[in-house]
């Protein structure tokens, strides 16, 4: 090759070099994106593979048909720790649905982050009017998830990280093309969905139940003689007749042979007209009005505090695990019966009592001051929520299938409009519902364990190590470049 010799041949000889370079430099970073974003390979070697989805969530993702919206309200500089750690962790987590659904044409999961006070009219078109708000959304169903079901929480500490558990569910819940219809049954005077006043209404839980992809109506027992095939629960709230014989026969009938579920909230001081039903089912419904003399036992307005017992059970875990009493107002005795007939099928099981300083007065009728009669009135502690289950075997196989389902409530008042918003009582008779519409799906998605770390420094020590960061490292630098002037001059 001939020796170039025109310095301005050289020079352009230099400049096409130095763009070849550029442009080859640029096709290798658009290429190394190219690769990354289509075909890019994600390994998760973190210990107990906290980024990467369970196979069983994967499966569910693939057969998506409609997209999945998850809003989330939570603020990363919220003035509350809590909240930013449930940031952090949700956060990570979404974006994993988000991978594991990108090839998923027409069942992408999205995420969307808003503040409530800065896009205030955003949040209103979908429905959130408070911060720290979880909403999954698909088409027009939609459903919220707390941040109570986020976590596993022992004696107030939180041991294990829920959340692919708990959106997993939701995401399956919202994208089921019907809605679980709730039935509550009217004729007997009964609290309505359509009422407003504070005492006796539930318009509010009915708003509550619809924001979660229920579908709510009413159902009148004595006219329809029949319970519609759709439903999923039947919910009796306060109820001041009797049922007559025929509609117990109907919902016994339902229990039993459809694996029916049933809320029962009985009001104290009114006949049922269940009681056979109650005693198929192991409960014993006494007719006593229940006192508590304990300080700790009574509200300021003489609402009941009662505590959970359970912590076994998905009605009542939540409550335990952050130690959430409920506050009811009057109530009845609701228990297991001590002479109910040997079923191995059936369980029951009592889910929330008073304290040891209760009783169950039985001449609730008579005026005068309430007190304890010794041989006359129950002596505590009063149970007052029951749960009972029945499930049967099938053939040979070595597991049980899920049959009816009845939650028993000594109170009805307690889920009224002015009661709904006391901490712990919106959460309970949501766990209540999500139990009987098997809505707690038990996913085989273990909960991850939350790591914390914690870099402990005596004061001698910290002061070793500000002494260090100010004086040493800089002046090792300094000395390193007092050296190299001094070798480059000599």
């Amino acid at each position: 090759m001939a020796k170039i010799t025109s310095f301005r041949t050289v020079r352009w000889v230099r400049t096409f070099n130095l763009l070849a370079q550029v442009v080859l430099f640029v096709s290798l970073f658009a290429g190394l994106n190219y690769l990354a974003i289509h075909y890019g390979w994600r390994f998760d070697l973190t210990t107990n593979h906290r980024h990467s989805l369970s196979p069983e969530t994967r499966a569910y993702l693939k057969n998506l048909t409609e997209p999945v919206r998850v809003i989330v309200t939570l603020n990363a500089d919220s003035d509350n720790e809590q909240v930013n750690h449930a940031h952090r962790d949700v956060t990570g987590l979404l974006r994993e649905y988000g991978f594991a659904t990108a090839g998923n044409a027409r069942g992408k999961v999205t995420t969307e982050f808003i503040d409530v006070f800065q896009r205030r009219r955003e949040a209103e078109l979908l429905g959130i009017d408070q911060p720290n708000t979880i909403l999954v959304l698909c088409g027009d169903r939609r459903r919220v998830v707390g941040l109570d079901e986020l976590y596993r929480v022992e004696n107030q500490e939180k041991k294990a990280f829920r959340g692919e558990q708990a959106f997993t569910a939701a995401i399956l819940d919202v994208s089921s093309p019907t809605k679980k219809k709730i039935y509550f049954l009217t004729g007997h005077g009964e609290m309505a969905v359509d009422d407003v006043s504070p005492a006796r209404g539930l318009s509010a839980l009915d708003a509550e139940l619809k924001a979660r992809n229920f579908a709510v109506d009413s159902l009148d027992l004595s006219l329809s003689r029949k319970i519609p095939d759709d439903a999923a629960v039947l919910v009796i709230v306060g109820q001041q007749g009797r049922f007559d014989a025929a509609e117990q026969e109907l919902l016994r009938q339902y229990l039993s042979n459809r694996a029916g579920r049933i809320l029962a909230l009985l009001a104290p001081g009114y006949p049922t007209g269940l009681d056979d039903l109650f005693f198929d089912w192991g409960v014993l419904v006494d007719d006593v009005v229940v006192f508590d003399s304990g300080t700790s036992a009574q509200s300021e307005t003489g609402d009941l505090i009662l505590p959970a017992l359970e912590k076994d059970h998905p009605i009542t875990s939540s409550l335990l695990s952050y130690k959430i009493p409920l506050r009811f107002g009057l109530s009845r005795s609701v228990r297991p019966d001590p002479g109910r007939t040997l079923d191995t099928n059936l369980e029951v099981k009592p889910l929330v009592a008073t304290s040891e300083q209760a009783w169950g007065e039985r001449n609730y009728r008579e005026r005068g001051t309430p007190k304890y009669d010794v041989g006359v009135d129950m002596p505590g502690r009063i149970m007052v929520v029951t749960a009972s289950e029945r499930r049967t075997a099938r053939s040979n196989l070595p597991f049980t299938v899920p049959g009816g389902r009845l939650v028993t409530f000594g109170s009805a008042d307690w889920i009224a409009n002015g009661r709904l918003g006391v901490i712990g009582n919106l959460t309970f008779f949501m766990a209540a519902i999500n139990w009987t519409t098997d809505r707690d799906i038990d996913l085989n998605v273990p909960a991850r364990p939350i790591e914390k770390f914690q870099l402990a420094l005596s004061q001698e020590q910290l002061q070793r190590l500000r002494f260090s960061l100010i004086f040493i490292l800089p002046g090792l630098a300094a000395t390193l470049g007092i050296v190299v002037y001094i070798t480059r001059r000599n």
